[in-house]
């Protein structure tokens, strides 16, 4: 199994520069779709309905933008700062829809880290073709040290 992580798995606060930066790409299916809406309960038609969207704003159906967010707290949780960190706050501004069969490129940036208050700022980004989707800011509370990955449990 490759690692995921390209830092060291019990990365310390002290070990965070700004800089850093890990990215995730998915493609957004109509089962993803569905399967979030599913789990939100957000059956909004513009996501749901073929007809529906067609006569909205977008002519096609649009992945819910949370969904796409979400790959911001994948990438913190297993990447960047890594397993045991924890969310204090998020804001997002949606720039442009996500279709389906579009690619998502999440992108966490570190903006500026506070050893004092054992939190790190980040920017919070989603393109599709290179085309800013999403924006924002997400500050995270990092523990004392970070839980160990699987992958360096095993090396």
């Amino acid at each position: 199994m490759t690692a995921l992580n390209p830092f060291p798995s019990e990365l310390s606060i002290e070990q965070i520069e700004v800089g850093m930066q890990v990215s995730y790409s998915h493609t957004v299916t109509d089962a993803d779709v569905k399967a979030y809406a599913g789990l939100s309960g957000d059956n909004n038609p513009v996501h749901m309905s073929d007809e529906y969207a067609e006569n909205s704003r977008f002519k096609k159906r649009i992945a819910h933008g949370l969904f796409s967010a979400g790959f911001f707290s994948a990438l913190f949780g297993t990447r960047l700062p890594g397993p045991g960190c924890v969310y204090i706050s998020q804001n997002l501004l949606f720039k442009a829809p996500v279709y389906l069969q579009d690619t998502v490129v999440a992108i966490v940036c570190v903006k500026a880290v506070n050893v004092r208050k054992k939190t790190v700022t980040f920017r919070t980004y989603c393109t599709v073709k290179g085309q800013l989707v999403i924006d924002g800011e997400a500050e995270i509370y990092i523990p004392k040290k970070l839980a160990p990955t699987e992958d360096s449990r095993s090396a």
